[in-house]
């Protein structure tokens, strides 16, 4: 596969030519991605600022019927999608194709969810005013993907954008292009008008990254990613005062309270921990359980990752796919083994293996574990569940929030009245009561702390992409 870049409804080669994907199961190159950079960037900018002005003039009916046939086409492609996504990141196939529907989903949400954006009319000062309130899209939206979610990083950010009226340049994860290049040929073959949407991949993120920043059309950055690269958008950010939505890092933990439903936890728990190999950001990464049901929860969760099968996505038997080079198994490595260092056992997993340049390692379950681990400090991204034992509700609260972000976290009871004092304790943008797997399109996700800015989902996911208009009229 080769692929070029698409500004102002055109496929277009870079000036600086293209760079490898590799397949992360088997090390092999599966094509060439345009190489962007500045000057394309300004172009798909451009494209993005002149097209703002019909785009923005069409009724939320009118673009609501694009969205929906976006949908259309990406469900009609939900295969074709999926098996991609699994070449370029790895997933396991069946998790790729339900990553293609959720994905879908924001399509479908907020094509219905822009008709929704009301204004409001305001009681009036005197007899001869009239006050009413009016929302209007921000502009030009830069928005930034990773990799481990190729597809639905996108729709997540350009469906309420395109529903609100804005126009957006997209860069994606340079590891994932191929998917990012299949969403805009949904664009174009859904009709979309030339322009609204541009895609500009490429090696060099603070290239593209820095026009999306510099270039004053952009009205709007959205960004999904790390912690680090967020503080810097911030500072960039300041000197136009643009507005920005980030979503960053997590170090989810996971509470079970003497009283839970010690097979759910752990089914809950499975499902948080190994999804996606660990490499999401709300990857349950830290497990607190209560002393009354520890050694039960260790041995069951042992029993079910024990059974989680290792290799390429493309096998009907894999459950945990590849990690996505070199660099990320090291990190995981490296935590478990300062775990050991420092006095954790080792319950099962706790090595990795490499396969003509993929990366792979053993799901993996650590007992005996202290805060004073880097595991417990540091998001693993990676298939290594650190297990805590905890005394009381306050001890595991206390400890869950210890941390500097505050994105997602999970924790078990059966307990009605003790679940509400957890969940109100909890300082985390989204709370899993029960639930290894809350995310959903009608609801909003997004972090407290150093987990990020902004919302996306739900009914709150159009309101970054709208600006307040107050209106006092004289009669």
């Amino acid at each position: 596969m080769d692929t070029r870049l698409y500004i102002n409804g055109e496929w277009k080669t870079a000036e600086k030519g293209t760079f490898p994907v590799i397949n992360p199961a088997n090390g092999e190159k599966i094509g060439t991605a345009a190489d962007g950079g500045k000057k394309e960037t300004k172009e798909a900018v451009e494209a993005a600022e002149d097209a703002f002005k019909s785009w923005s003039a069409l009724t939320a009916q009118e673009r609501a019927g694009y969205l929906k046939e976006m949908y259309r086409l990406m469900m009609e492609k939900k295969d074709e999608l999926g098996e991609l996504i699994t070449e370029e990141m790895g997933k396991p196939l069946q998790e790729a194709k339900g990553e293609v529907q959720y994905a879908a989903s924001f399509l479908e949400w907020f094509a219905e969810e822009g008709k929704r954006v009301y204004g409001k009319t305001v009681p009036a000062s005197s007899a001869e005013k009239r006050m009413m309130v009016i929302q209007q899209p921000v502009g030009v939206v830069g928005a930034i993907t990773p990799w481990n979610f190729p597809q639905a990083m996108i729709t997540r950010k350009v469906a309420p954008a395109l529903a609100s009226g804005c126009t957006v340049v997209l860069k994606p994860g340079e590891d994932t292009p191929f998917s990012a290049v299949k969403f805009a040929e949904i664009c174009e073959e859904a009709g979309l008008p030339k322009g609204v949407f541009n895609l500009v991949s490429g090696q060099e993120a603070s290239e593209i990254g820095g026009e999306l920043m510099e270039n004053e059309a952009v009205r709007k950055i959205t960004f999904t990613g790390s912690t680090e690269v967020g503080r810097l958008l911030m500072k960039q950010g300041s000197e136009q005062i643009k507005k920005l939505s980030l979503e960053l890092g997590g170090h989810a933990p996971v509470i079970v309270l003497d009283d839970a439903d010690v097979d759910k936890a752990v089914q809950g728990s499975i499902a948080s921990k190994f999804r996606n190999a660990g490499q999401t950001c709300v990857c349950g990464n830290r497990i607190y359980v209560q002393e009354g049901i520890y050694d039960e929860f260790i041995e069951k969760f042992k029993t079910e990752a024990e059974q989680l099968n290792v290799g390429d996505g493309f096998e009907d038997s894999v459950d945990i796919g590849p990690l996505i080079n070199q660099g990320g198994y090291e990190k995981v490595d490296r935590h478990v083994k300062d775990a050991l260092d420092k006095g954790a056992e080792l319950v099962c997993g706790g090595e990795g293996f490499e396969e003509n340049g993929a990366y792979f390692y053993k799901p993996t379950v650590l007992k005996n574990i202290t805060h004073e681990m880097v595991i417990m400090e540091e998001e693993t991204f990676g298939p290594v569940a650190p297990v805590q034992k905890i005394s009381s509700d306050e001890e595991g609260v206390r400890l869950a929030n210890s941390s500097p972000y505050g994105l997602a976290s999970y924790f078990f009871t059966e307990n009605l009245s003790r679940g509400m004092k957890v969940a109100e304790g909890l300082e985390y943008g989204i709370v899993g009561w029960n639930d290894g797997v809350p995310s959903a399109p009608q609801a909003p996700f997004g972090g407290w702390k150093q987990s990020g800015i902004g919302r996306e989902g739900g009914s709150e996911g159009i309101e970054p992409f709208l600006e307040t208009k107050y209106i006092s009229m004289g009669v």
